[in-house]
């Protein structure tokens, strides 16, 4: 039986002061914390991740509704807090780890699948975002809240300045949807920035019409190299393995007129299918 945490009695620990090498903002806003949890709605028969549990405003209400929560918690002086606070949960898995090593998962067993909730840390949350993204196959759903101006490069569409290798890379395994701005005033301690939360529905499949997508990725990233300057001179200029594969099949140009990519486009105005495309021109 799930004990009822929906009081928190005040904890004898020695209080926690945000890290700035962890780039910790603490959430303290409760209808900032609301309205994350309403768009989560977390159920009673699955398992819950939220990465970077910090003091435990979203940790407390998920452990009232989901059926199993497994919370990542990096900074080892958090655990102690959380602990106590979560004593007596048995629906309640506490990890002390790295989001970017771990294995995710495993982290879950014996649930096959999960879906994620986090408030990331800037200077960690695009590493982390592509590891959770590496681990799809066990993952459906992310609630995050990042960087606006994160959030705005991963759902840029093409033709947008600010799409990048971050959009590309994001939409090609996710649906995206931006669901709300968050002001530096709901955190403590205040960000000079403000934040979003962002939706992400994992696709487990692999990415339609690419058979090489570690290729389709050094392509993209090649592409984006130097942003003021068309696909062909970025494509001629890559460097290491792909330069030889696009020698290989005859040069930038050839390669780009086979896949039917106009020479003279730069790489924010193409779509995933155009990259795909430019892919299959050098398998």
């Amino acid at each position: 039986m799930k004990k009822d945490v929906s009081a928190i009695h005040h904890s004898s620990l020695v209080p926690h002061h945000p890290s700035k090498r962890f780039g910790q903002n603490f959430l303290t806003d409760q209808r900032i914390i609301h309205r994350i949890i309403e768009a989560l709605g977390p159920r009673a028969d699955e398992t819950i991740i939220e990465i970077g549990p910090g003091r435990g405003a979203l940790t407390i209400p998920l452990l009232q509704r989901a059926g199993s929560l497994v919370a990542v918690e990096f900074d080892q002086n958090l655990i102690p807090l959380l602990t106590e606070k979560c004593s007596g949960q048995t629906n309640f898995k506490l990890i002390q780890s790295d989001a970017l090593t771990l294995d995710f998962c495993a982290a879950i067993h014996p649930a096959s699948s999960a879906r994620v909730v986090a408030n990331l840390p800037y200077n960690v949350a695009t590493a982390i975002l592509q590891r959770l993204i590496d681990q799809r196959h066990c993952l459906s759903e992310m609630v995050l809240m990042l960087q606006s101006e994160v959030v705005e490069r991963i759902t840029a569409g093409p033709g947008s300045g600010e799409r990048g290798y971050l959009s590309v890379f994001v939409q090609a395994y996710c649906e995206t949807e931006r669901l709300f701005d968050v002001a530096p005033g709901s955190f403590r301690p205040a960000p000079k920035v403000w934040s979003s939360v962002i939706k992400l529905r994992l696709r487990p499949g692999a990415i339609p019409g690419v058979r090489d997508e570690k290729l389709l990725w050094q392509i993209v990233s090649a592409g984006f190299a130097q942003r003021r300057k068309t696909i062909l001179n970025n494509l001629r200029n890559a460097s290491g393995p792909l330069q030889e594969i696009i020698k290989s099949h005859g040069g930038a140009s050839i390669v780009l007129c086979q896949a039917e990519v106009d020479l003279q486009r730069r790489a924010e105005t193409l779509t995933l299918e155009e990259w795909a495309q430019i892919a299959l021109a050098l398998e």
